[in-house]
C-alpha cells in the first residue's frame, strides 16, 4: 500500500493487518471513515449484502479510489453466494470496472473494481 492511504475495511478477518504488513506508518485502516476513502476493502459471503453495500462503498470513495471486494474461494469450504462472476455483474451495473484479481489469502480471493473514468465527477 501507497504511504498516506485512506483504507476503510468491513468483515476483514482477524488476520488483516497482518496480511498487509508491513505498512508505511502514515496509511489509516478504520471502519469508520465516511468519505475520501482512497481504498474500500469489503468480505463479503453474501451476494445480497454485495449488492446493498457496493453502492456505499462506491459513495465513500475518492473519484480515483479503488474498491476491493473479497470472498471465499470455492476451496475453503466456507458456503457463499458470492463469486467473481456475481461482483463483476453488480459493479458493472453501477458503472464500476473490474481491474484486477488476486488471493488475498488461503480463504480469500479479491477483485479490485474503480469507477471508470468517463462517469467520475471532475474535481472542482
Amino acid at each position: 500500500m501507497k504511504s498516506g492511504l485512506r483504507v476503510k475495511v468491513k468483515n476483514a478477518p482477524a488476520h488483516y493487518q497482518k496480511l498487509l504488513a508491513p505498512l508505511p506508518g502514515d496509511v489509516a485502516i478504520s471502519a469508520r471513515f465516511r468519505n475520501e476513502v482512497d481504498l474500500w476493502h469489503f468480505f463479503t459471503k453474501s451476494k445480497t449484502e454485495l449488492a446493498r453495500q457496493l453502492p456505499l462503498c462506491m459513495r465513500e470513495i475518492r473519484q480515483d479510489g479503488m474498491i476491493w471486494i473479497s470472498w471465499p474461494k470455492k476451496s475453503s469450504g466456507i458456503a457463499s453466494t458470492v463469486t467473481e462472476d456475481t461482483i463483476r455483474a453488480v459493479a458493472l451495473s453501477l458503472g464500476l470496472v473490474d481491474v484486477k484479481v488476486c488471493a488475498v489469502d488461503d480463504v480469500w480471493s479479491g477483485l479490485k473494481l474503480v469507477i471508470r473514468k468517463e462517469n467520475r465527477r471532475k474535481s472542482k
